[in-house]
């Protein structure tokens, strides 16, 4: 039994690798290395160097390696810039998805865990998001991961494919200090790189329909995400039914505001944000119930918000 990951050296794939392999799962990395790191995936793993755009070395790598099913969370992640490039959006996240699922076919192999998004749901008119909430995607990349779900409903159909979709919210933390969120969109780096050169944070909006006015979204840490991972791939390799899709969400929300006070205590660097304009794309409030990934894949929130914000520190400064 092994097990690709695609995006395997990136800030949610290596942690995903890591898991795997604490669950006593063979795993291959796949990266192209467009935002992960090379130094990023464990020496004794092995790592492949290529675009999921490649079915030829997808289909070389899989058969390589006996890999009996993939994670897949190579894509292009950026909500608020898929709105300006939406053409590579659904390149890199639904022709790769259609490209690597081809492939898996061509090697008989059946079983995949998706790495979906909230953003599926776009705005939803719901105190509490589950699986079921209608999707309403705001941005190419959240409809391009809900295309990527229609895409492994219709493998399933087509070639009996055994697949789970998890719709992350906003991951942060780090469960290793040699592992940290380069993004440069996602909020926990960017408040980082701003303290570490000397910069004050800024909020990218404050007029949205929330008791602040900062976007108010579920955050959840890597480890605990890619924990479930790994149970996931556990499940569908023993031939475990799974539900088409879980939230992994913790059921409460966290506004931005309150993201940068937990900054400021974890730090220790008191500062009073910026305030700048709204990204593209990005919807007022997304809360999730994880109910259903808490009674099918070992999901639960096992670290607090400073938890959060203090080992993601931690890793960034070690990345120097």
């Amino acid at each position: 039994m092994s097990w690709l990951v695609t995006g395997g050296a990136g800030y949610i794939g290596s942690h995903v690798v890591r898991a795997l392999r604490a669950a006593g799962i063979d795993t291959v990395a796949f990266d192209d290395l467009s935002s992960g790191f090379r130094a990023f995936v464990p020496s004794d793993v092995p790592f492949v160097e290529g675009t999921v755009l490649d079915g030829a070395l997808l289909e070389r790598t899989i058969r390589e390696h006996g890999v009996t099913g993939v994670v897949h969370v190579a894509g292009f992640k950026y909500a608020g810039v898929s709105v300006e490039r939406p053409l590579h959006t659904y390149e890199q996240n639904v022709t790769g998805m259609a490209t690597l699922l081809g492939a898996m076919a061509a090697c008989d192999v059946d079983k995949v865990v998706f790495s979906s998004s909230a953003a599926v749901y776009g705005t939803p008119d719901v105190e509490l998001v589950v699986e079921d909430t209608p999707k309403a995607p705001a941005s190419p990349y959240g409809e391009s991961k809900l295309i990527g779900e229609w895409l492994l409903r219709d493998m399933e159909v087509a070639a009996g494919f055994t697949t789970t979709s998890l719709r992350y919210f906003n991951v942060v933390g780090s469960g290793e200090p040699d592992l940290y969120d380069a993004s440069p969109h996602n909020l926990f780096p960017l408040v980082f790189d701003a303290l570490l050169a000397g910069r004050t944070p800024r909020i990218n909006g404050v007029d949205y329909a929330t008791p602040d006015g900062t976007c108010v979204r579920d955050y959840v840490h890597v480890a605990d995400l890619a924990h479930s991972h790994a149970v996931a791939a556990r499940k569908l390799e023993a031939g475990e039914p799974l539900e088409r899709a879980y939230n992994l969400g913790s059921g409460d929300g966290v506004s931005v505001r309150q993201i940068m006070d937990a900054m400021a205590r974890g730090t220790g660097i008191a500062f009073e944000p910026e305030v700048g304009p709204r990204r593209p794309g990005d919807p007022d409030r997304i809360v999730a119930t994880g109910e259903a990934a808490g009674r099918d894949l070992e999901w639960r929130m096992r670290h607090s918000l400073d938890d959060m914000v203090a080992s993601a520190w931690e890793a960034r400064r070690h990345a120097g």
